[in-house]
């Protein structure tokens, strides 16, 4: 459940974190030293009777504005949320060896748990402070005329409508949010857990069962006899037929009976996925419980999210990986060596020696083929390593295109996705069998659950490259999200455990509400259409969640210490994303419009130059990131997407440091090439070889397009120039020239001209500093700017701070 793109989690390299808001010091030193204790906190007098003053000033102000015609939902979010976090920091002081037990559980915060239990109370009270604060600040802005907010457009949680390619409330788009895992057990009609201020998804199934079973729809709901275990069926049955909500299928465990007929079940486990997706018996339980549960929901509004077929799939199958201690892929079954060998009897044509000379190998058929897994890293690049990653992958999607398919025979309409950890594709590992262009065809839904982090791996303790120029860690979520769009541009996107604020070795106590606004304002414009944040464990009365409570020891160790330091202990953190996400949706037909714009410029994605190469998506990241803030939504092409998608929807393809291509992915190109089309390509190099690294005799032809092949000198500001003139005519007439002090941009920003001819700009940044904007028209004439969240007018010179967001209207 809590994310596995951060769990490298089992090399325990503590690293000292940063003070926290001025006043707490984690004491965790690298290598798990302590380091030395913290300055001791002096506490404001009076926290939280101050804050009850402060509520009731901002309520008496609401009271007021309310009569003048003002809208004051965002007020009313924030006064809720106040009073939610006194009463919890209530139950924190009144509780500090529970708290100081949980701080134990989270390595960075351990050698100091007791000072954090002693200091959250106070440290949660100061927060309600500052965001109440703020809130009256700006509701006098409100009500003296010098800015005019727009009404929020509220979720109706109750009769929410899908459409194409957005969700609807009141016939207006509108982006779901909520929280994975809510305090499991709750019922729907708990407002403590379900109401406008966090979220009122249905967490379909999501049933605390005994400890030694999983949660959700599992392997457990069949019998050995082929009857239903009626209790556990129960909890998809009574499933209120009220609420927006999506299932989940549990993976994790497999009942003895079925251990006991078929011995080699466990092997080829993965972390999330318990058991040998390739067995017989395996696939034959899990397509039963597929239909009938399918069949069980059919229509319901708890559905309407869909069905999760998976929670972080994967299968990493390399010596020496972090999974390999939670028993991931330590060897595989005789059915998954039988499946492979049938995979490579087709993949060679029958040729046994065209194999035996691709591995060095002299095997007799391919019956007789053997392989080492976990295979060796230092394989990456041979023909041996490539056939099993790709086999790795297809395997996986022949599993998921066999659950739902299983699914649909019951539930013919069944919106599917797939929680897919998005670092699948932007990290260059590639032993882990998810084909993310595959599965993200396969589903109704785009599936994921992107990390961004304001701040990095607390047991890091060098610079990272991204901390150079930017504020966040955004490239995961960045590249993944334009990446799944342009695979499946016309699909809904659920992020169906969003790791913005917390991830296994993230988390960040003095986390600003500015980073809050623009990681959920960047994943919305970039596609995010519902997600459910990472997590909510606190009961209605401040008590951390029935599974977090006692001993807590997990099979997922991330999940014992995911408490501390998460947004449940952030006032400040917990209000700002519902207010992100109340502007989002009173803005929510101009967001739309920003990100269905076309994305001109498509960088080619090759998965076989991605199996082969070390490093070839920190190479493409380097061309995407050059890209990334030029006015344009930022696009992928692929064999698959040159063939199935208008090729009109681009201007050109630019190729860069790809040089394992298949023959297959090479006349995609030429084909679009034949059809007019632009290809640049970075050096001659790329495209020169088959999968197997074998020489490729033919070039591209310009045909009846344009070709254009850099020379080997060609660095990345020519390939981007190149990039940018042939998509001149796709990029927009305004332009926003950015000066943050730097050369490094920092401001990632979009237009869309409007049908009164006025430009409808959003700019994020990202960056480091501060920046100041000038727009001005292609032509280099000034432009005037008006704040559409404001209703102020900014001339053509706008300042944005770092992590800001601006809406315009320009012109």
């Amino acid at each position: 459940m809590t994310s596995g793109k951060s769990r490298r989690r089992l090399a325990l390299l503590w690293a000292t974190p940063t003070l926290l808001g001025g006043a707490l010091l984690a004491g965790c030193a690298a290598n798990g030293a302590a380091s030395a204790p913290p300055p001791a906190i002096a506490a404001p007098a009076g926290l939280e009777q101050s804050a009850r003053t402060k509520i009731a000033a901002l309520e008496s102000r609401m009271a007021s504005a309310k009569a003048a015609g003002h809208d004051v939902a965002r007020e009313e979010t924030t006064i809720w949320f106040a009073r939610e976090f006194l009463k919890f920091a209530d139950w924190d002081a009144a509780n500090p060896k529970a708290v100081e037990y949980a701080f134990s559980k989270f390595p960075p915060y351990a050698d100091e748990a007791a000072r954090w239990a002693r200091e959250i109370p106070d440290f949660q009270r100061e927060q309600v402070n500052q965001m109440l604060d703020r809130a009256i600040a700006e509701l006098d802005r409100v009500t003296s005329g010098a800015i005019v907010r727009r009404p929020v457009n509220k979720v109706d949680w109750q009769n929410i409508k899908v459409g194409e390619n957005a969700y609807y409330s009141n016939g207006r788009p509108i982006f779901l949010y909520d929280y994975f895992s809510k305090s499991v057990g709750r019922p729907l009609t708990d407002e403590g857990v379900y109401n406008d201020h966090l979220g009122a998804i249905y967490h379909g199934g999501q049933r605390l069962y005994d400890v030694d079973h999983d949660r959700a729809i599992n392997s457990f709901l069949l019998n050995e006899d082929g009857s239903w275990d009626e209790e556990r069926l129960s909890y998809v049955t009574e499933i209120p037929d009220t609420n927006v909500g999506f299932l989940i299928y549990w993976n994790m465990g497999i009942p003895e009976w079925v251990e006991r007929r078929e011995p080699e079940v466990r092997k080829g486990r993965s972390l999330f996925t318990g058991y040998d997706v390739d067995n017989p018996l395996v696939r034959d339980v899990w397509g039963k419980i597929a239909r009938k549960t399918g069949e069980l929901t059919r229509g319901k509004k708890v559905t309407q999210l869909g069905y999760i077929l998976s929670n972080e799939p994967h299968w990493f199958s390399e010596k020496g990986h972090w999974s390999q201690n939670f028993q991931e892929m330590n060897a595989i079954s005789s059915y998954t060596l039988a499946k492979f060998r049938d995979w490579l009897e087709r993949k060679y044509a029958g040729d046994i020696q065209r194999l035996n000379a691709n591995w060095s190998a002299s095997f007799k058929d391919f019956g007789a083929v053997e392989i080492a897994i976990p295979i060796d890293p230092a394989t990456r690049g041979t023909p041996v390593w490539y056939d099993w990653s790709r086999f790795n992958m297809d395997r996986a999607t022949d599993w998921f295109t066999y659950i739902q398919g299983e699914l649909r025979k019951a539930n013919p309409e069944a919106h599917t996705s797939i929680k897919i950890m998005p670092n699948m594709f932007t990290e260059n590992a590639r032993s882990h069998g998810i084909d993310m262009e595959a599965l993200t065809e396969l589903t109704s839904m785009i599936g994921d659950d992107a990390k961004a982090q304001e701040g990095k791996d607390l047991r890091i303790t060098k610079t990272l490259p991204w901390e150079e120029h930017y504020s966040y860690f955004w490239e995961e979520l960045s590249m993944s999200y334009d990446f799944m769009e342009s695979v499946a541009p016309d699909k809904l996107h659920f992020n169906s455990e969003s790791h913005f604020l917390s991830t296994s070795w993230f988390r960040k106590m003095d986390m600003t509400p500015e980073y809050v606004r623009s990681v959920y304002w960047l994943a919305t414009l970039q596609g995010m259409d519902a997600n459910l944040g990472w997590f909510w464990a606190r009961d209605p009365d401040g008590s951390f969640e029935d599974r977090l409570e006692g001993e807590l020891n997990f099979f997922d160790p991330a999940l014992a210490g995911s408490f501390v330091g998460s947004v449940n202990q952030q006032p400040q953190v917990a209000n700002a994303v519902t207010q992100v996400m109340m502007d989002l949706n009173s803005y929510s037909e101009e967001i739309i419009a920003l990100r269905e714009q076309r994305r001109p410029i498509r960088l080619f994605h090759s998965e076989t130059s991605a199996i082969n190469k070390r490093n070839h998506m920190s190479e493409q990241f380097a061309l995407y990131e050059n890209l990334f803030f030029e006015g344009l939504p930022v696009g992928f092409a692929t064999q698959k997407i040159i063939a199935k998608q208008d090729n009109r929807q681009w201007d050109t393809i630019v190729v860069y440091r790809t040089e394992y291509v298949t023959d297959a992915e090479f006349a995609a190109l030429q084909a679009y090439l034949d059809r007019g089309g632009t290809v640049i390509v970075d050096r001659p190099q790329s495209l020169s070889m088959d999968e197997y690294g074998e020489r490729r005799a033919a070039r591209l032809r310009a045909s009846a397009g344009k070709l254009i092949t850099m020379g080997e000198g060609a660095d990345l500001e020519t390939l981007r120039q190149a990039a940018l003139e042939a998509a001149k005519s796709g990029r927009p007439d305004v332009r926003l020239v950015e000066d943050n002090g730097t050369s490094h941009k920092g401001v990632t920003w979009r237009a869309v001209r409007q049908a009164d001819g006025s430009w409808l700009v959003n700019a994020l940044n990202i960056g480091k500093n501060a920046a100041s904007l000038r727009i001005e028209g292609r032509d280099g004439r000034a432009l005037d700017a008006t704040d559409l969240m404001t209703g102020k007018a900014l001339g053509s010179q706008v300042a944005i701070d770092r992590n800001g967001v601006l809406l315009l209207k320009v012109g």
